[in-house]
């Protein structure tokens, strides 16, 4: 019977589909590299624009006293020649409204909105985004320490088509003190940098970046804006602008050093979120199959399909094997062990080739970046588990939630060492 096998097809599955996923996002990356991105100047030589169009740098603010200052202070300093900069308090409970109108009385080009109570992101972002007087956005968080020429090198992007809707931009790790810092350093260049590099190669990117983000104004209208009930309202507003058939670049040269958590607790909070914004787009996206024009959205759509059958499949593993400690099972569900045999030690070894590629890529930004790749043997041990947990906690709360209900932020764990920058 087909089921004799059953144990066969599981650890088959489970094996072969992060490995195949590793292979196609080194390709694609590299491919994007080797193309294009090695071609062009480095970050700190922004290409000439024919023009410079006004644009409105936008920051939502959630208790972001302790940030507010140096977000501000390197968003004053960029070498660009045309914009201005909203914050947008959203019913912080500390002495973030005192701050940002503090900043605003000292800047002309500086505008402070208060909300009276937590909207939540979307929401800060709508009313900024009424509030500004330009075609061109750029969104970063309030923690955020941009790049003096990031908002060039996006620009760039919108000045050559008008089907561009959306940049999203190279988030930096910067707080590296402990074990959590280091690790997430090699995942943003080998999991989050590498594939959106191989995504762009295929047509879609999966989302941008909530951190560093920019869009056109127009599009943001036709799509709707950022919705209020979504928990990661990045992920959505990618999927709605690639529905409605606008183009999602990636652009890598646009650099924003960002602070993350370093805390268990911390991490968990934010991956679970993370997670359940994916499952939400999975539920609210799934008629994109029943028309053949949205066809380029259909890949993305099904890698996050099989890679939450494939966190499933693993939570499936673990459970057989702890339950066959106790009971006999029947011979096609045995689980004998979860040591890593030959195909585990291939899947290490794969992980570290991915890494290695990522980190040299990313040598273009940060010469010394390659020093963090000793750290990287600890990332399949903690932060597989860490995925596979965190997506199984994901699916069913993004189907339960009440999509009447507004998503409101709370304040993140931003590291422990807050102002510790990149060493």
């Amino acid at each position: 019977m087909w089921y004799q096998n059953l144990s066969e097809w599981i650890f088959g599955f489970a094996f072969y589909y992060p490995l195949f996923m590793a292979y196609l996002w080194m390709v694609g990356a590299l491919y994007y590299y080797i193309s294009k991105e090695r071609k062009e100047p480095l970050y700190d030589d922004p290409p000439v624009l024919a023009e410079y169009p006004f644009v409105s740098v936008l920051v939502p603010c959630f208790n972001e006293g302790a940030n507010a200052y140096e977000t501000v202070g390197a968003l004053l300093e960029l070498n660009y020649p045309n914009y201005d900069i909203i914050l947008i308090n959203d019913g912080s409970t500390d002495d973030t409204a005192a701050i940002i109108d503090d900043i605003a009385a000292k800047h002309v080009n500086v505008k402070a909105v208060q909300l009276a109570s937590n909207q939540g992101k979307a929401m800060a972002l709508t009313v900024g985004t009424m509030m500004s007087s330009s075609e061109y956005l750029v969104c970063i968080d309030g923690d955020a320490v941009l790049d003096p020429n990031c908002i060039t090198w996006m620009m760039r992007h919108f000045l050559s088509g008008p089907r561009v809707g959306a940049v999203t931009g190279n988030p930096r790790i910067r707080n590296r003190s402990t074990l959590l810092g280091k690790l997430q350093v090699g995942e943003f260049s080998a999991v989050i940098g590498l594939i959106k590099r191989a995504q762009r190669v295929y047509g879609r990117v999966f989302t941008v970046s909530g951190v560093v983000a920019a869009f056109r104004k127009s599009a943001l209208h036709q799509v709707g804006y950022w919705s209020t009930n979504m928990v990661t309202e990045d992920i959505d507003i990618s999927w709605k602008m690639q529905t409605h058939y606008y183009d999602v670049r990636y652009e890598p040269n646009a650099l924003c050093w960002i602070l993350m958590p370093e805390t268990l607790k911390g991490l968990w909070k934010q991956r679970v979120r993370w997670a359940q914004g994916g499952a939400e787009v999975l539920f609210k996206f799934i008629d994109i199959f029943s028309d053949v024009k949205k066809r380029r959205m259909w890949p993305i759509y099904t890698e996050l399909v099989v890679s939450i059958f494939w966190a499933y499949l693993m939570c499936v593993i673990f459970i057989l094997w702890a339950v066959g400690k106790f009971v006999d099972l029947p011979t096609y569900l045995q689980v004998t062990s979860i040591v890593p045999g030959w195909n585990g030690t291939l899947l290490a070894v794969t992980c570290l080739l991915q890494f290695a590629v990522s980190l040299f890529i990313d040598s273009r930004y940060e010469p010394k970046i390659r020093r963090y790749y000793y750290w990287m043997i600890w990332y399949p041990m903690l932060f597989w588990m860490l995925s596979v947990a965190t997506t199984v906690v994901g699916l069913p709360t993004a189907f339960f939630k009440d999509r009447n209900k507004r998503a409101t932020w709370t304040s993140p764990d931003r590291g422990i060492h807050q102002k510790e920058r990149m060493l």
